[in-house]
């Protein structure tokens, strides 16, 4: 699984992206966000704030309980907002 870090997201985890294999319960983006803060400081930090931290799988926005496999491209990425 691709991980994609944008904004400050990159910037607090420290990475652009990280090719990572969650365990076998990790089966939807909630529970692979719960899973990402326990690999770090820095990613427990920076995902603290679920309300901050839009998911998209495959370039596609996902809820939390939007299934995840091996092979998903996942993005992190802070609100966008227009202007």
């Amino acid at each position: 699984m691709k991980l994609l870090y944008f904004a400050w997201l990159r910037s607090k985890i420290g990475k652009a992206s990280e090719e990572l294999t969650p365990p076998a319960y990790v089966r939807n983006v909630g529970e692979l966000l719960d899973w990402l803060q326990t690999l770090s400081p820095a990613h427990q930090t920076a995902l603290a704030d679920r309300r901050a931290v839009k998911v998209a799988v495959n370039q596609e926005y996902a809820a939390l309980d939007h299934l995840v496999k091996p092979g998903d491209e996942i993005a992190l990425f802070p609100p966008v907002t227009g202007g």
